[in-house]
């Protein structure tokens, strides 16, 4: 049985308009540029990307709105990486227990990278540009689809995300 407060978090979840979407995840983004050094426009537009406005399984169900990967023990996902060609593969990713804590952890991934590379995102905190950052996340594969750059450009672009970069 589905407590009535999670219910109700899955209704609201499901029914936020575009315009609420990008307010709720710009109320915890636009602090990411002083704290992390992260244009809040590349965060606000992946999310929009990689959850599907909020509307996927995985930011429905884990409150993993940056497709950010994690324990090989926790529950697979399909998702699609491109390789010369588009393939399904099952992943595991992280779980949060909320939006903040999602865009916290991408947050972090950004500022500290990796165990094995702890400045793999450096370009994407010194890119001058938003359209540079959206360049660098590709570089560095933090997406494998080609038109990654030029996808999280448009959506910022679209919906005027750079106004959150000032």
């Amino acid at each position: 049985m589905i407590s009535q407060t999670i219910e109700n978090e899955i209704v609201i979840q499901k029914s936020r308009t575009r315009e609420e979407f990008i307010t709720d995840v710009a109320s915890h983004a636009v602090p990411l540029k002083e704290s992390h050094g992260i244009k809040p426009s590349v965060a606000i537009a992946q999310a929009i990307l990689e959850s599907n406005w909020g509307k996927s399984s995985l930011s429905q169900q884990e409150n993993n709105y940056f497709g950010i990967k994690g324990q090989s023990d926790s529950k697979k996902y399909a998702t699609l990486e491109y390789d010369e060609e588009w393939i399904e593969i099952h992943a595991s990713f992280r779980s949060y227990p909320s939006l903040e804590a999602s865009v916290k952890d991408y947050a972090e991934l950004i500022a500290n990278g990796v165990s094995w590379n702890p400045a793999l995102y450096q370009s994407v905190q010194e890119a001058a540009t938003y359209k540079e950052a959206a360049y660098a996340l590709y570089s560095v594969g933090y997406a494998t689809d080609p038109a990654y750059p030029e996808k999280i450009i448009e959506i910022i672009e679209l919906y005027e995300l750079d106004q959150y970069d000032k």
